[in-house]
């Protein structure tokens, strides 16, 4: 994610109105975003009408999901699954995991569920009519430097707001939440006619997970937490965290660069890394300092963070990097939680962070639209927890960019004696399908067998093949 974030008290049971037939879904080929190869080949999809507004459900809007068929005759259920954001669609979600998992068992029990959720790409969308990247990435502050430049930024942030409540879809705008899409994903439940699903999702997507399972949980049945916010979502808290992640993650970068100076040549120990980046954080302005936060959401970063650095390579941004994606993502963040609205607060964040979290900071603590939002939130954010089954695993890196452990920890311990966390000794944005044999078994042994760890447990520092041992 480049610039953009690459993540209730419960209503008075508005969750479910009355019951009706649920609607039968005609599975058919998917849209292909365009791309060459297609991310959604061997995907079936279908189309499904849910209220914008779950209070006044008579208008509908429309959502896209995908399917990969269990194996017949090895079918326990369905998998849903989320890729983050928010604003991230998920249509290719079920051939993602049959690429990195297919040979695990795991696909064959499931009949795995993508979906572009509401307000995104082939789901009925959102726009914000924004044409410039700085108005794209506006979720996420420039570096400040002085308390000037929280005023520049927030003359920024106050247009790109204006435009989102102008916008022509406007008046969908107050109804992007993570409540609603929490209680869309439980009318794909009542579509698929299951009782229940299980439920895999990443960083944002562990917060709307979390949201399910706790609005839900009686419709909730092995739910998977990876790299997990905080209690509040993506709110103002969780945008400063961002520098704490970054503290914690980028010592990893700095050891490996450090041991490969014979070619990129930008220090032979981690504190030359760390001097070198100083220099060109000043030298390069404040996309630099994004541009290597977003690198160090993987390893497989390194080499080509490395090669920008040294001037040899520039990042590009994405093919789904458009209007849609950040529009939705503000719109979520903002509808989702109460920012701080004086100016003055930013100013003063961005100060304690600059020395707290210098090389970061005063970027995560500068202010965004959610400032100068023009709707009020329709209801309570979601209160995450509550009474329900001990269904609930959380995975999480010990240095993770995006969403710290400290995060992971509140959600955590406010799920109490639902949930297990099991924390891996690894640097990254993502803990399932990734390089450590021992996180990823933990996830396929409860997703695949119904293994429910017996206490919050631990994986070492490991690299290895993704296993599918028992």
């Amino acid at each position: 994610m480049r610039k953009t974030l690459v993540l209730l008290a419960f209503l008075p049971l508005l969750a479910a109105p009355p019951a009706t037939a649920a609607p039968r879904l005609a599975w058919t080929s998917c849209p292909d975003y365009g791309m060459t190869p297609s991310p959604t080949a061997g995907l079936d999809c279908a189309t499904l009408r849910v209220p914008l507004d779950y209070a006044h459900p008579d208008r509908t809007i429309e959502l896209t999901i995908s399917r990969h068929a269990a194996t017949p005759g090895k079918r326990r259920g369905v998998l849903l699954m989320n890729p983050g954001g928010p604003g991230s669609p998920g249509l290719a979600m079920p051939a993602q995991l049959m690429q990195r998992m297919g040979d695990s068992g795991l696909p064959d029990a499931y009949d795995v569920i993508g979906f572009d959720p509401r307000g995104t790409t082939y789901s009925t969308p959102v726009t914000c009519g924004m044409t410039t990247a700085e108005e794209r990435g506006a979720v996420l502050g420039p570096y400040a430097d002085n308390p000037e430049d929280v005023v520049t930024t927030a003359a920024t942030a106050r247009a790109v707001a204006r435009q989102c409540g102008n916008a022509s879809t406007k008046d969908m705008l107050p109804h992007m939440t993570t409540a609603n899409t929490a209680r869309d994903l439980d009318r794909i439940r009542e579509a698929l006619g299951e009782k229940k699903i299980s439920y895999y999702g990443v960083s944002y997507g562990s917060y709307l997970g979390a949201a399910y399972t706790s609005m839900f949980p009686g419709h909730s049945d092995r739910i998977v937490l990876d790299s997990v916010l905080g209690l509040r979502g993506l709110d103002v808290r969780a945008n400063q965290r961002f520098a704490e992640g970054f503290d914690d993650r980028f010592p990893d970068f700095a050891a490996w660069a450090a041991a490969r100076d014979d070619v990129y040549h930008l220090g032979r120990t981690p504190e030359a890394v760390t001097a070198k980046f100083a220099e060109l954080a000043a030298a390069r302005g404040p996309e630099f300092r994004s541009d290597t936060w977003n690198a160090l959401y993987a390893d497989e970063n390194f080499p080509a963070l490395a090669a920008e650095w040294a001037g040899t390579a520039r990042t590009a941004a994405g093919p789904l990097d458009g209007d849609n994606r950040a529009a939705l993502q503000l719109q979520v963040l903002c509808n989702d939680s109460d920012w701080p609205e004086q100016v003055g607060y930013y100013q003063r964040a961005v100060e304690r962070a600059r020395v707290a979290h210098p090389m970061f900071g005063p970027a995560a603590a500068n202010v965004n639209p959610c400032a100068f939002w023009p709707v009020e939130r329709t209801e309570p954010p979601v209160r995450v927890g509550g009474p329900g089954p001990a269904d609930v695993l959380l995975v999480q890196n010990r240095r993770d960019p995006a969403t710290p452990l400290s995060g992971a920890r509140e959600t955590r311990a406010a799920f109490g004696n639902r949930a297990r966390m099991v924390t891996v000794d690894a640097g990254g944005h993502g803990v399932f399908t990734r390089d450590n044999a021992c996180g990823n078994n933990v996830v396929l042994r409860y997703l695949r067998d119904g293994v429910f760890p017996a206490a919050d447990a631990s994986c070492p520092a490991q690299v290895s093949a993704v296993s599918s041992a028992q």
